[in-house]
């Protein structure tokens, strides 16, 4: 059993199947489910959500809006996401926080390391937003960033798959599914369920992935207990 995790969400993952946008309450209720049944005193529990159901950066930018501005604007999208996940979790019971990369002191805490780890401490889920801080940088950074930050033990990103595959499922039916790989091969063979920059931070600071599907029940649940539910990169 794992004893501090970080948990990635995508922003997808808060919309409405079939458009991919904005933040659907039955999702919102499903991931707020399932991380109570996985939450429990002995487990400290952080959390990155991604802003993609909102703005997707630079593609939403169309070449309209600059590169710096359009990821600025997608920080923005993860803190509504972040507070939409909190009051979600507050509903279940779950004293939540949010800490922001950008300083947003009206809506949410801003990121300071030893309050957040003070708050894991004392229960409470932390939810980090707004990225990094710093354009060009996805939120797979902003995780592998923050779990090395505060000392977690693992990675959980929860995605729309089983698990890391040798090719798109959706596109190419020979693709299987991997079960373990190290950090360099992923890397050599360009599997894309994190941006490298975000692999090679974990690598660095020898912090285990969990890749798993966010949408079967109790898969966080089971994570958290030590089962390997999708593929585990180390």
């Amino acid at each position: 059993m794992y004893k501090r995790v970080l948990l990635k969400i995508s922003g997808e993952a808060l919309s409405r199947s079939g458009d991919g946008r904005s933040i659907s309450p039955a999702a919102l209720t499903f991931i707020s489910d399932e991380i109570r049944k996985a939450w429990r005193p002995e487990i400290q529990l952080a959390v990155v959500v991604g802003g993609g159901n909102i703005w997707r950066g630079a593609r939403d930018g169309h070449g309209m809006i600059d590169r710096v501005t359009s990821d600025n604007m997608g920080m923005l999208a993860t803190i509504i996401n972040a507070m939409a996940l909190q009051s979600a979790l507050e509903h279940k019971g779950i004293h939540t926080r949010v800490q922001t990369a950008i300083e947003i002191s009206r809506l949410a805490e801003p990121f300071i390391r030893r309050r957040a780890i003070r708050h894991l401490e004392k229960g409470r889920v932390v939810i980090f937003a707004g990225g990094t801080g710093n354009p060009y940088f996805t939120t797979d950074s902003a995780a592998a960033l923050r779990a090395a930050e505060i000392g977690a033990d693992v990675i959980f990103k929860a995605t729309q798959v089983d698990g890391v595959y040798t090719g798109d499922p959706k596109l190419n039916k020979n693709a299987r599914m991997i079960k373990k790989i190290t950090y360099m091969e992923a890397i050599r063979k360009g599997l894309k369920f994190m941006d490298t920059s975000a692999l090679t931070l974990c690598m660095e600071n020898h912090l285990p992935i969990l890749v798993f599907n966010l949408h079967v029940p109790n898969n966080i649940k089971k994570a958290v207990g030590g089962e390997i539910v999708g593929t585990l990169i180390k």
